[in-house]
């Protein structure tokens, strides 16, 4: 069993001032390399690295729908807990007439959100996979 030893045993020791090290951070900052050292021995060894660009406008959308998403998840849960409560309160018959007019209401709103919140999911993936 002859294994190739990739074991690397050698070391380069480099010294960078400030600012040319913040720009090598910077710059491995936005690759796939998972450590400084990896980055590194890509760029001295003339081997390819692999950059993430991002569309900022396109983060900056994902920021609002994930607000927009938190938010109308909030607005269907408070919508639903005062219709249980209203519920409790049935020997009222107001209150059950009241209901009952709602009630088609209240399934509508949490289907627009659920709507709007898958719509958001498909988003994300899309957004996710480019």
């Amino acid at each position: 069993m002859n294994e190739d030893n990739n074991n690397r045993t050698k070391w380069i020791h480099l010294r960078l001032s400030p600012d040319e090290y913040a720009k090598v951070h910077s710059q491995f900052k936005r690759t796939t390399a998972r450590k400084l050292s990896e980055y590194a021995r890509k760029v001295l060894l003339s081997k390819p690295v692999t950059v993430n660009y991002r569309n900022a406008s396109l983060d900056e959308l994902m920021t609002e729908l994930i607000k927009l998403r938190n938010e109308l998840t909030a607005a269907g849960n408070n919508f639903n807990q005062a219709v249980k409560k209203l519920n409790s309160l049935s020997q009222i018959s107001q209150f059950r007439d009241w209901l009952i007019a709602y009630d088609s209401d209240k399934q509508k709103l949490l289907d627009q959100i659920e709507e709007i919140k898958n719509h958001i999911a498909e988003t994300s993936k899309k957004w996710l996979q480019s």
